[in-house]
């Protein structure tokens, strides 16, 4: 049976990102590795339906922070430039 989640979409400036491990060491690792580049909130964690772990947190991208603050900026395209060949 297919597992099928719904949710809210995140405030503008935020995302949700959900983490599916093995054990919740690994999913708390990447939860702090993210932490680390973005300012977050809480991070809530549920058993899967495998056996597995699901953390669920949710980070704001509006205000990065450490390594992401300088990927981010490098990352942006100057205003006025258009669009990749590959994108609409």
């Amino acid at each position: 049976m297919k597992y099928i989640e719904t949710h809210t979409l995140a405030s503008l400036g935020h995302a949700e990102v959900r983490i599916i491990a093995h054990t919740p060491e690994a999913a708390r690792a990447v939860a702090e590795a993210l932490r680390h580049c973005f300012a977050g909130a809480e991070q809530r964690s549920y058993p899967g339906l495998d056996g597995d772990t699901r953390l669920h947190l949710t980070v704001d991208t509006a205000t990065p922070a450490g390594p992401a603050r300088s990927w981010l900026a490098a990352s942006r395209s100057p205003v006025g430039t258009s669009a990749h060949s590959d994108e609409t």
